[in-house]
């Protein structure tokens, strides 16, 4: 009985994945999946999977956002600009973006509203908390993770020079294959082309959940925070790190509860 787990990314209305057999990791592939129960129903059917998307919704939000953002941003330090605060669940199914400023604002202390970029991708959040919302089983599977903290602690919990867009693109790009390639994946598994319809970026963010579902599944992930919280519909709020570095401490977002 083989055990597969997944590495799922936001991307262009569907989904890039990366799905690997830990007992066989020659075995894995890679593709643009319409919908997340394509990957958790398909074939492989991964015992767990790391998403890039956030995973419940507080009916309301304060202190400038989830306990779980708020510790991922401790985490990340200079790059804390790359966790938005996620709004409050009657925000996330606004009808329009003017609806889920108004809805946001009025659920969250201090108020804020969701930038135009958050507003663009609550379509993957809305999938997400569907899913499970319809098949909480899902939920021992499916687990939230963040590109940005993946590569943060794949590289010794220091911020890469280098971005994944932009003029430095292709060094950017190449460090994490470095970073993904040292963390366990096969080279070919890394060095592979993207499918169609995935970007280079999200075919290597889709690879780091999938670092971090591994370490889930075997049971060496971290919380962000340690304490999880649950939403009303008990689904955990919390971001999932790989496990550290060897010789590495545990940095202290992930063994300490953040006050609200």
């Amino acid at each position: 009985m083989t055990r597969w787990v997944a590495g799922l990314d936001g991307c262009r209305g569907a989904w890039a994945g990366a799905l690997i057999d830990l007992d066989d990791p020659a075995r894995w592939r890679c593709g643009l999946f319409p919908r997340i129960v394509d990957v958790l129903d398909g074939p492989e059917a991964p015992v767990c999977a790391g998403i890039d998307v956030p995973i419940g919704l507080p009916d309301r939000v304060s202190g400038g956002g989830r306990a779980a953002d708020r510790a991922a941003r401790a985490f990340l330090g200079a790059g804390r600009a790359s966790v938005f605060p996620v709004p409050p669940r009657a925000a996330v199914y606004a009808a329009s973006y003017d609806e889920a400023k108004a809805l946001s604002r009025a659920g969250s202390e201090p108020p804020f509203a969701p930038s135009i970029q958050c507003w663009n991708i609550l379509r993957y959040v809305r999938e997400a908390d569907d899913v499970l919302r319809a098949r909480p089983d899902l939920a021992t599977r499916l687990h939230e993770v963040h590109p940005e903290v993946a590569f943060f602690r794949l590289n010794g919990e220091r911020r890469l020079t280098a971005g994944k867009k932009g003029p430095a693109r292709a060094e950017g790009l190449s460090a994490r294959r470095a970073l993904l390639i040292a963390a366990g994946l096969p080279e070919a598994l890394v060095g592979s082309a993207p499918p169609p319809g995935v970007g280079a970026d999200d075919h290597l963010d889709a690879m780091a959940a999938l670092v971090v579902a591994r370490d889930i599944a075997e049971s060496r992930a971290e919380p962000l925070p340690n304490a999880i919280e649950r939403d009303s519909y008990g689904l955990p709020i919390v971001i999932w790190a790989p496990a550290p570095l060897a010789g590495a401490s545990t940095h202290p977002a992930c063994r300490e509860e953040l006050s609200p």
